[in-house]
């Protein structure tokens, strides 16, 4: 596919698990740097993604909003990047798996206890997360069975599992387990999401 692919984030956002995403990925692409609040509530990107947030890609004629759902279309759309298993290959259930597990029940989970929001034990069924210590117990499990999270080739899984793990435990949302530890560290330091942290972190000062 040789369509434009557009990038709409700010750099003080989930956006850059979809730039750590699109490095990996390692195709051209431009970025639209948003602010909170003025264009990113403006009508052209309401147009793009109603929700006025970011981040969001245009790919052609394809807009794909929501950063696990990028990192997933970005790996079925290349697929010459070998960053999903392919179709038919058993390893593609963790691969969704623990990717959506990541964009649901963790990140619920986190942003509740980060709010103070406690859910009453006899409420937990009510909840997809049921309680965070379950989900922590879930997510170890996910990150301990192999190298990577759909065994041992890294996917864009990793990228959005790993850019929870890794802001988790920097900003103290996250228990900082071994096992979550180990393997952040196994894939902290990949080339793509250096440059990826690299042109954010240039970028956040002056947008901030």
């Amino acid at each position: 596919m040789s369509e434009e692919l557009v990038f709409y984030t700010n750099p003080m956002s989930r956006g850059r698990i979809a730039r750590w995403m699109l490095e990996e990925v390692g195709r051209p692409y431009r970025t639209e740097v948003l602010e909170f609040g003025t264009t990113m509530k403006a009508a052209e990107y309401l147009a793009i993604n109603p929700m006025g947030k970011v981040p969001a890609v245009r790919h052609g004629k394809t807009v794909v909003t929501e950063a696990a759902a990028i990192c997933a279309y970005l790996a079925d759309a290349f697929p010459e990047t070998q960053l999903a298993p392919p179709p038919g290959d058993p390893l593609r259930g963790p691969y969704y798996r623990w990717m959506f597990f990541a964009a649901a029940p963790l990140e619920a989970a986190l942003s509740n206890q980060m709010l103070g929001v406690e859910v009453p034990p006899d409420r937990r069924r009510m909840v997809g997360y049921g309680s965070v210590e379950d989900v922590l117990t879930a997510l170890e499990y996910a990150v301990s069975q192999s190298e990577y999270i759909a065994g041992n080739r890294f996917s864009a899984a990793d990228v959005y599992v790993g850019s929870q793990i890794g802001w988790g435990m920097m900003f103290g949302t996250l228990e900082k387990r071994p096992a979550f530890e180990h393997y952040w560290q196994r894939i902290a330091n990949r080339p793509a999401a250096i440059r990826a942290r690299e042109i954010d972190d240039a970028l956040a000062p002056a947008r901030s």
